[in-house]
């Protein structure tokens, strides 16, 4: 059933996928846009170094504890209503910023914030999982991680430019009310549902249910360890570029955005290359896992070659190891949603993005730490590539095959008598 439904939808799938993909590019633009305009915040609201800490980290506070609660929603919900409304919290938080005058406020905002945009990542792998055909999904998914990938980049270069000009009041209160112009496409274009050709069961797998599968523990390992990458080099890159490199902020700026956009342009390559193998007869277990294997290793001795490399060779080194976050990054939703099946796939999604956002938590602290007893970042570099590592294996010999898990006995009947109900 659910592979001709994907064949009818295909005609629109474009559409929707275009949307996703700026969704997501917006979300990654909201949520950091305020390290872009901390030093203008901390000198007009006369913040403490702390308070500014608070503010930068309190997003995900909200953010990785609502990724269960979004998860179970996109599973409980029509999932086109519950993004929408996320997409209008999320979007409503960040013109509202311009509003407030103290910490406090801003603080409530930035929490917010974070709980609104926790419905993309649990909604998008839904539409996917229940719209999109397996031959499909490395692209799609490479896609949507590619907006992810641009909304850090886009945000640093334009924003920065803008607030120098207009302030960091009119930039945030025009990017939230502009931004609401998404939800009129979106309420023209999500995608409309089939009617079923059998009865669809209204009760979802359960959390427990998932937590027993071996495959999504080794997802969320796999995905913690992704984000450690990912978040060093967000939250710590543009420091030891300044401080470590002697790189002027302007080369620096420069060297940041290339990051970036090197990372979406491999995470679109490797997600077309993947689909294209599995066209040509390839397994998804073995291209999935293939193509995590390639980057997460090579992101890691990447990385461990950089901190001992000379100034050219680090710049390059640092070039093929945002490539490999970009190989890896297109192939992670690829496998969890097959995983999980269309039944699962908010709550799955919502799960492993809770585990892997933990690193948002670990990463900057941690780091800081071994800056601070060490006095340098040999060993921050090190324990990152060593997680980059330790990723590579847990995708590929804790990971089952990639195709919907065989859920419990029980489960199975429960299902069944919720169709034979409905």
């Amino acid at each position: 059933m659910h592979m001709r439904v994907q064949q009818r939808l295909s005609p629109a799938l474009p559409r929707v996928l275009a949307l996703l993909v700026v969704a997501v590019l917006i979300n990654y633009i909201d949520r950091s846009n305020l390290s872009i305009a901390a030093p203008l915040l901390k000198d007009e609201f006369r913040l403490s170094a702390s308070q500014l800490g608070i503010l930068l980290s309190s997003f995900f506070w909200t953010y990785t504890l609502f990724q269960i609660v979004s998860g179970w929603a996109v599973d409980r919900f029509d999932v086109n209503w519950v993004i929408a409304a996320g997409f209008l919290t999320w979007s409503l938080a960040t013109a509202a910023t311009a509003l407030v005058h103290g910490f406090i406020l801003l603080l409530m905002i930035r929490l917010i914030l974070g709980i609104g945009e926790s419905a993309a990542f649990p909604s998008c792998s839904k539409i996917l999982a229940r719209h999109c055909a397996e031959r499909r999904r490395g692209l799609a998914n490479a896609l949507i991680m590619t907006g992810m990938m641009l909304g850090p980049a886009l945000g640093t270069f334009a924003g920065g430019m803008l607030m120098a000009r207009f302030g960091w009041r009119p930039f945030f209160l025009v990017l939230g009310l502009v931004s609401l112009v998404w939800l009129l496409p979106w309420l023209k274009w999500m995608p409309r549902e089939q009617t079923p050709t059998q009865p669809v069961p209204r009760h979802s797998l359960g959390l427990l249910e998932i937590l027993r599968q071996r495959s999504a523990w080794g997802a969320c390992a796999g995905q913690f360890c992704g984000n450690y990458v990912w978040y060093f080099l967000l939250t710590w890159l543009p420091f030891y570029l300044v401080r470590e490199r002697d790189f002027s902020m302007g080369r620096m700026a420069k060297i940041g955005g290339m990051v970036y956009l090197v990372a979406a342009v491999f995470a679109t390559i490797s997600g077309w290359l993947s689909d294209s193998w599995i066209a040509e007869g390839g397994t998804p277990t073995r291209v999935r896992k293939t193509f995590m294997f390639v980057g997460y290793t090579c992101a890691g001795m990447s990385l461990m070659l950089c901190v001992v490399s000379g100034r050219d060779l680090f710049v390059t080194l640092l070039m093929i190891a945002s490539a490999s976050s970009g190989i890896y990054a297109s192939n992670t939703w690829a496998i969890a949603q097959p995983l999980a099946g269309p039944q699962a796939a908010g709550k799955w999604t919502g799960l492993q993005n809770f585990m892997g956002n933990l690193a948002g938590v670990v990463v900057p602290a941690l780091t800081g730490l071994i800056v601070q007893r060490t006095g340098q970042f040999f060993w921050a570099f090190a324990t990152t590539a060593i997680v980059a590592l330790l990723g590579a294996m847990f995708w590929v010999f804790w990971v089952g095959r990639v195709e919907e898990v065989v859920w419990s006995h029980s489960t199975a009947s429960n299902l069944a008598r919720a169709a034979v109900d409905a």
